[in-house]
């Protein structure tokens, strides 16, 4: 067992030191792109001004004989870009894959100080993050870099999501979570062939009438995805990283992911994948708290004072639990304003300190 002191040393001679909180900076949207496609890799300097992450993809949708030239993509776009206030990810290949172990060692000595975040795809328990970490450490320390690469797990089976705790625990360069909803489906043995959302066979049916048994009854569709969304937001919550909503993959069905994405939203994640341009809208609108729940919020932490005891505030009981949950409203819409002009004045915040 380590020593709780050891946890925050460097796991290699020279490497930086570990990082003690995880900083939140705007995550709305996390765009993936292929680095192997010529086109999509010319339009990244503009995609890249639009979105909070973008991320290279080397995994799944990219084929396997495309695998090198994503990876050679990636270390060009992320050479010659310059990215701004932008985080720039990678999702490399799985720890299992013949591509995964190159894909780390050609990317930290080439880009690894443009790097903010590294992908581990299909991360099953805790050893996953600790073969990353220590080989991470080694690779910062050959590079010279001055800070940790951090990590992002995907939950992508069933033994993945039965061990999400220690593998929230399980490095200090953990940055969050992603649902991967089509792997872990088929993982499962889900009877669903889609890319997230919902299902029309999931559903509860009305009770029959008693005076009319034979009356229609109304159907209400589940979500799928409610539990292990639940589950990976505490897990998050109580080791101080971040929970993401993964793909959605129904891009013509801008409805239903909008309502998948503010169904995470109001569980607790920070933000979404876009997988094309559409979904990048959708993300920054669900992700940013509605203007009139800010300024409600801030009402109540206005009327509240010192935020104990209990006020009545226009009809409604407001508590210290109330003010908890008001200042998250509230910080969060701080902390997207400072990068984003037009939420700063919808919210009010224009003219004033972020």
């Amino acid at each position: 067992m380590r020593s709780p002191k050891d946890f925050f040393r460097p796991l290699a001679v020279g490497a930086p030191d570990p990082v003690r909180e995880i900083p939140f900076r705007p995550s709305r949207m996390i765009h993936f792109f292929d680095p192997s496609n010529e086109k999509m890799a010319a339009k990244v300097p503009d995609i890249a001004a639009k979105v909070d992450i973008i991320l290279g993809n080397l995994e799944d949708a990219i084929q396997a004989d495309n695998k090198v030239a994503a990876r050679e993509g990636l270390v060009k776009i992320a050479s010659d870009v310059d990215f701004g206030e932008t985080q720039l990810w990678t999702r490399v290949n799985s720890l299992d894959s013949p591509w995964g172990l190159d894909d780390l060692l050609t990317l930290v000595p080439a880009i690894g100080h443009k790097l903010d975040v590294i992908m581990i795809p299909k991360v099953e328990g805790a050893e996953d993050i600790h073969y990353v970490d220590r080989l991470l450490a080694q690779l910062e320390a050959k590079a010279g870099l001055d800070r940790p690469i951090l990590v992002h797990a995907l939950l992508e089976t069933a033994r993945g999501v039965a061990n999400v705790e220690e593998i929230c625990a399980a490095s200090p360069r953990m940055q969050g979570l992603s649902l991967g909803p089509a792997d872990l489906a088929a993982d499962r043995r889900m009877k669903t062939t889609r890319v997230g959302g919902g299902h029309p066979g999931y559903l509860v049916r009305q009770d029959p009438d008693a005076g009319d048994p034979d009356a229609p009854r109304a159907t209400y569709q589940q979500d799928l995805w409610h539990y292990t969304i639940a589950r990976m937001v505490d897990a998050c919550a109580a080791n101080g990283i971040l929970p993401f909503y993964g793909p959605f993959g129904d891009i013509k069905d801008t409805t239903a992911c909008e309502d998948q994405f503010r169904n995470a939203f109001l569980l607790g994640c920070v933000g979404a994948w876009s997988l094309h341009p559409v979904q990048i809208d959708i993300a920054r609108r669900v992700f940013s708290p509605d203007p009139a729940d800010v300024a409600h919020a801030q009402e109540v932490i206005d009327a509240m004072g010192d935020g104990t005891g209990a006020i009545m505030l226009n009809g409604k009981m407001e508590d210290d639990a109330s003010v908890k949950q008001c200042q998250v409203m509230v910080t969060l819409a701080h902390q997207l304003a400072e990068r984003d002009a037009d939420l700063a004045e919808r919210y009010g915040f224009a003219g004033s300190e972020a």
